[in-house]
């Protein structure tokens, strides 16, 4: 596997542009806040909400928590997130707004003790063990601006904000939602979910199910499109369906 083979080489040496790239910029960008860097680091590891980032960043004050997230948001590396629908909400996530960044921050920035030992195996292991989870709720910020872009492709209804929805226990959690507008929509276009792990392909259970949570998106209705992005193809029916490739022509021509 190439992939494979270029972690082993890169991570074997401590020099390498994958190490050192991110580290330089998070030296330019924050050199003096420390409580900026350390809640980064949790958010790229994978803390999404403000409670649970406060909360493994042990305990910090709301007013030093904020300052942080103030930051970061400032600098453009986080993105503040907030459920797609006609109704307002509050149930804020954040996320580290580049892929590089977001891998590096999960897999490299903590492997660096191990890596520094000359034990880079067991970080490439750890990327190997996790790469499909991680990649699965990654691919989803990319989709979605993909989505933008494909706008009346296939029969894809015109969205010109595309996001997600959840509540505040996750259930149900939409992985798609294109709307009129954000942060709050005044109609919704679309509903969708995305398949990312694995090699089976997108089924009818997966549509059964958006259909079932679509039920609790406000401005959704039965009749709201629904849509599959799948990495591995499709055997449900009653969606309009997003392929690796289609996703790809959002960028070209």
């Amino acid at each position: 596997m190439q992939s494979k083979q270029y972690l082993t080489e890169a991570l074997a040496e401590p020099t390498s542009a994958l190490i050192v790239s991110a580290e330089r910029v998070l030296a330019a960008e924050f050199p003096t806040e420390a409580q900026a860097r350390s809640v980064l680091s949790h958010i790229g590891h994978g803390e999404m909400t403000y409670t649970k980032i406060g909360r493994a960043a042990g305990g910090l004050q709301a007013a030093t928590l904020s300052r942080a997230l103030e930051i970061l948001i400032g600098k453009g590396v986080v993105t503040r997130e907030t459920p797609l629908s006609t109704a307002t909400s509050k149930e804020a996530r954040y996320r580290v707004a580049d892929p590089y960044l977001r891998f590096w921050l999960r897999f490299i920035g903590p492997g660096m003790p191990e890596i520094e030992r000359g034990r880079s195996d067991r970080v490439v292991a750890r990327i190997e063990r996790d790469w499909s989870t991680w990649r699965g709720k990654a691919i989803e910020p990319v989709i979605r601006e993909a989505l933008v872009r494909l706008s009346m492709f296939r029969g894809l209804p015109a969205a010109d904000a595309v996001g997600g929805f959840w509540t505040r226990s996750n259930v149900p959690e939409v992985d798609i939602v294109g709307a009129d507008r954000g942060p709050v929509a005044e109609s919704i276009a679309y509903l969708g979910t995305i398949k990312w792990r694995g090699d089976d392909p997108l089924d009818q259970a997966d549509i059964n199910r958006l259909a079932a949570d679509a039920i609790y998106v406000p401005g959704a209705s039965p009749s709201t499109p629904l849509v599959a992005v799948s990495r591995s193809g499709f055997t449900a029916k009653g969606s309009i369906n997003i392929s690796p490739e289609d996703l790809l022509s959002a960028w070209q021509g």
